[in-house]
């Protein structure tokens, strides 16, 4: 038996890097037999490609890759993030696929969250942003019922409990009080579902309003909802470590205070 490491990559994250979708949902896609190489369908991921390879996507040949691209969308209240939804609700993609070329998001906002949401044309970049070991800080504007002392933040700081899941860490601040409502600014670095709306309701705080401002060194800055712009390429290779010919080392954890504000 042979122990040579089979050339090329596997065909998943060859599927993410060409757009297509994540890692994990292009795996879906060919347990589904929407995949073809060299003309025979696959069914199992468990497979090498180079580019010497044909593959087919629901009948259409795969284009080559394109440079990474990232964009900077604020996200209304009112949309989902996922690319189709069961209940027919409008999407971030639906309301972009006039303006974008075929993109996926990093993370995601909640249908009643607003703000900052990154999009990029790049499954595997998409990957290594959400990937907590990357350090990078997710900043919020978060607006919540009551009148709420730096006391009953402390939990958060210390990382809650809300339905046996264990979220790390806060950095929470108290910024003002406006009437029978307080603004908060918040960091995480996991962003699990609905994370800081579970958590406020561990101290007894109901979230009213959520404004994702930052995601890493990239800012909502003065983006109305709706808005999209793209980072610029050069930009775009500083932050995320991308050479001139695209290649993508895996990103290192760096410190979010020394980051540049874009």
């Amino acid at each position: 038996m042979s122990n040579e490491t089979p050339k090329g990559d596997r065909i998943a994250k060859v599927l993410a890097r060409a757009g297509i979708a994540s890692r994990r949902a292009s795996e879906a896609m060919i347990e589904a037999g929407r995949v073809t190489v060299n003309g025979k369908q696959i069914l199992s991921p468990a497979l090498n490609v180079t580019d010497a390879d044909e593959i087919v996507v629901d009948g259409k040949p795969l284009a080559a890759p394109e440079p990474t691209r990232l964009w900077r969308y604020y996200k209304p209240i009112g949309l989902v993030t996922s690319e189709s939804d069961e209940k027919g609700r409008d999407t971030v993609f639906e309301a972009l696929k006039d303006t974008l070329p075929r993109v996926v998001s990093v993370g995601r906002l909640d249908i009643n969250s607003e703000g900052l949401l990154l999009l990029t044309n790049d499954g595997a970049i998409k990957r290594q942003l959400e990937l907590p070991s990357t350090g990078w800080l997710r900043r919020y504007r978060v607006r919540v019922n009551g009148t709420p002392e730096d006391s009953t933040l402390e939990p958060l700081r210390r990382g809650v409990v809300s339905e046996g899941e264990k979220f790390q860490p806060m950095e929470v601040t108290l910024d003002r009080q406006q009437g029978a409502n307080a603004w908060l600014t918040v960091g995480i670095r996991e962003g699990k579902n609905r994370e800081i709306r579970r958590a406020m309701g561990e101290v007894g705080l109901k979230v009213n309003r959520l404004i994702r401002v930052s995601y890493g060194p990239f800012r909502l800055n003065e983006l109305k909802p709706g808005e999209v712009e793209e980072v610029k390429g050069r930009v775009l290779r500083e932050q995320l470590g991308l050479r001139e010919d695209n290649e993508k080392p895996m990103l290192k954890k760096k410190t979010p205070q020394k980051r540049r504000r874009l």
